[in-house]
């Protein structure tokens, strides 16, 4: 944890936005390719999405009960317990709203096509969220942080099962995101004044 702490220090603001976008390049790449070998045809791929108002009512809901448990989480524990090696801060601080809006719909459309659609899909809930969890590397070292995205990632897959539309996970990822980039880079400009 404290070699990729270092690592990041390390770099400059671009480069993390640099690395940022190759990773959901990559991730985007892997879900079209995994999404042309393994669904049969482009219906029952496309039966994945479906945009209506439970994507704004079930997935707006779900994201403020998660903001809400990760807010009282910030205030009760203590701050180590949280640090995710400064990343998040270092990606959202210097960004603007409407690319941290840009970033943050990048990251949850990624993230949810590839694991929920795909993988949990194709492999089930079990499978899709433990890889979900895996591929938050940062927070392996980190108890609290481990255990949130374990749970949110089960929660995201639990709601993508009883809902069956894509479009649901990906609202709920991106707002709860969203929330807290856009919070880091109000306390940051907070910070400067």
């Amino acid at each position: 944890m404290s070699r990729q702490a270092n690592a990041i220090k390390r770099m400059s603001h671009k480069e993390i936005i640099l690395h940022l976008y190759l990773t959901q390049l990559v991730l985007l790449a892997l879900s079209i390719f995994l999404a042309f070998v393994l669904f049969d045809d482009y219906s029952s791929f496309k039966s994945l999405w479906k945009l209506n108002i439970d994507v704004f009512f079930i997935g707006g809901t779900v994201a403020l009960v998660v903001i809400v448990v990760d807010l009282l989480l910030a205030k009760w524990l203590p701050e180590e317990l949280l640090d995710d090696g400064g990343i998040n801060k270092r990606m959202f601080q210097e960004l603007g709203i409407v690319h941290i809006l840009f970033v943050c719909f990048l990251i949850s459309f990624t993230e949810e096509l590839l694991f929920r659609g795909i993988l949990q899909t194709h492999f089930g809930l079990y499978t899709a969220s433990i890889v979900f969890a895996l591929l938050h590397v940062r927070y392996l070292y980190k108890w609290v942080l481990l255990l949130s995205v374990v749970v949110l990632s089960f929660l995201l897959g639990v709601v993508y099962e009883l809902t069956d539309n894509l479009w649901i996970t990906i609202f709920t990822h991106f707002l709860i995101d969203f929330v807290f980039a856009v919070k880091l880079r109000i306390e940051y400009v907070k910070s400067l004044s």
